[in-house]
């Protein structure tokens, strides 16, 4: 049976000072933030999720956005080493959380750089973004963690938003959800869903039917609505002015060995 364990973060009292590299900065509301964050990880549990909080990094603005610091692929974490050099001590306390679950710890050394939110499994295909927060050095490693234990690894060039999953996610059945505008090559992916709102492009697979969404994509939702799917959907306003996702605020392992 597929796991379903979640790691979460609950945010740093400094998340306001995140930072912003594609969008300008807006004012923060962090008490807003964390009651978002509150329902983000009930809607989870409400689906059948076990969350699994790592220890909070009050001292690390976008510790939040949990799934930056580890990629997961079977059994095995790596623990990454983020392009934005102010973002590294993130990883503390994610090592301990996967190595408790019995997962085997590896990483990414320098002068490799690799961020989660570059990487979308669709099945045994990893895409990889390579831009500003993931370099050649760090799709390489990636490759030698992952393809000895069957992943294909596609290295996609990403230049016009922060990280990969900012431009794209996956429907259950390996569709890819995106913005054709924010992506460099849409012509690598096999089948391709153009969506009408920036954030539409991001989904959670909560099981079955189930997409976790953005409040802020409404109109996605109705598409995706009308071709089967169950969203979900949530307010994460004062993360998405950080440009945060539904997808960076959790690590989502759905293939932990039992």
């Amino acid at each position: 049976m597929p796991s379903k364990k979640a790691l979460v973060r609950r945010p740093s009292p400094r998340l306001a000072e995140g930072l912003v590299t594609h969008i300008e900065r807006e004012k923060v509301d962090v008490d807003l933030a964390v009651e978002q964050w509150e329902e983000y990880t009930e809607a989870l549990r409400t689906h059948g999720w076990e969350t699994i909080e790592v220890e909070p990094a009050d001292d690390c603005p976008d510790s939040v956005f949990v799934e930056d610091t580890v990629v997961m692929y079977k059994n095995v974490a790596l623990i990454t080493r983020s392009g934005a050099e102010a973002r590294r001590d993130e990883t503390i306390g994610v090592e301990e959380a996967v190595a408790s679950l019995g997962c085997s710890v590896n990483w990414v050394w320098e002068p490799g750089t690799l961020d989660g939110g570059d990487v979308l499994k669709v099945g045994d295909t990893i895409y990889v973004g390579r831009g500003g927060r993931t370099n050649a050095a760090g799709v390489q490693q990636l490759r030698a963690a992952f393809e000895p234990l069957g992943a294909r690894v596609v290295a996609v060039p990403v230049s016009k938003v922060l990280h990969l999953k900012s431009a794209i996610t996956a429907l259950p059945d390996g569709t890819i959800l995106g913005r054709i505008p924010q992506l460099d090559v849409p012509s690598l992916f096999p089948r391709f869903l153009p969506v009408p709102e920036e954030s539409g492009a991001h989904v959670v697979l909560l099981g079955g039917d189930k997409l976790l969404m953005a409040a802020s994509a409404p109109k996605t939702a109705e598409l995706l609505a009308d071709l089967g799917h169950e969203p979900v959907q949530i307010d994460i306003s004062e993360f998405e002015k950080l440009e945060g996702c539904v997808t960076c605020l959790s690590v989502r392992m759905r293939e932990l060995y039992a």
